[in-house]
């Protein structure tokens, strides 16, 4: 009887994606997959989760996938005699490409597949051509969706760029943004640094990068948090000036900034 025991693991995840406001919290998933594996008799073992972390988070250039629960789980396969991870959709498990990659593989390595509450026939083994064109369909539907939501934001931040609102991005040296805010507003400390550099270019105009970001230490200037002020951050202050002359770039759009200038 022993032998006809089938050991599983769960996975759950919620991305910054909004999605507990979907219906996917953390708390939802874990109970349809409970509720699921005791449907099935499967020996449930463990329940693995990431919150707050994308279905896409990998490192290209070292080919790894950067989610520790996912890690925890693939690591632990071989010592549970792990047969299936259930999930309640394999867009749980990977939003891209290569993650997907990743993860079929060394899912293969240790004999183990995937059981989707979302679709009962998904198998990372599957030859059906059928199969693995619906498979291949869902998982297009999932792209395109993303994309959709991607270019609905941009065209939210290309309207506003027109209008000289902050359209997002981090807030450039002398300016801050408020968390979650739309308005940039002077930072004082930073924004005499940034007229510094400036009267320091006009007065002397073949100043090196250099010479400008060593005269700012020695006049006790910093850059944000604290750091010295270095050759880069001296390099986009400069590129800035139209920007903090009041002038708004985004996206190839130019527009008078809604935002107080810096320079006169």
């Amino acid at each position: 009887m022993e032998n006809n025991i089938v050991n599983v693991y769960g996975y759950i995840r919620v991305s910054t994606e909004g999605q507990v406001k979907q219906g996917y919290s953390l708390a939802e998933q874990r109970a349809e997959i409970e509720k699921y594996c005791s449907s099935k008799s499967y020996n449930l073992i463990e329940i693995f989760k990431d919150e707050g972390i994308s279905g896409a988070k990998a490192n290209e250039d070292e080919m790894s996938i950067e989610r520790d629960g996912l890690l925890d789980m693939l690591a632990s396969l071989k010592e549970n005699k792990i047969q299936y991870i259930v999930v309640l959709s394999t867009n749980r498990l990977w939003r891209s490409d290569l993650v997907k990659i990743l993860l079929h593989r060394e899912l293969k390595k240790n004999n183990v597949d995937i059981r989707a509450i979302d679709r009962p026939n998904y198998s990372i083994y599957t030859q059906n051509p059928n199969e693995i064109f619906v498979n291949g369909m869902f998982e297009l539907l999932d792209v395109y969706e993303r994309l959709e939501i991607a270019l609905k934001l941009k065209r939210g931040r290309l309207q506003k760029a027109k209008d000289g609102g902050y359209a997002g991005g981090g807030a450039p040296f002398g300016y801050e943004c408020l968390r979650g805010g739309k308005k940039l507003y002077v930072n004082a400390t930073e924004a005499k640094a940034v007229q510094r550099v400036f009267q320091l270019k006009q007065l002397m105009p073949d100043m090196t990068l250099k010479n400008i970001s060593e005269f700012m230490k020695a006049e006790g200037y910093k850059g944000r948090k604290g750091a010295d002020f270095n050759v880069m951050l001296v390099k986009r202050i400069l590129d800035k000036e139209n920007f903090y002359k009041g002038c708004y770039n985004y996206g190839g759009i130019e527009s008078v900034g809604e935002y107080e200038p810096i320079l006169s």
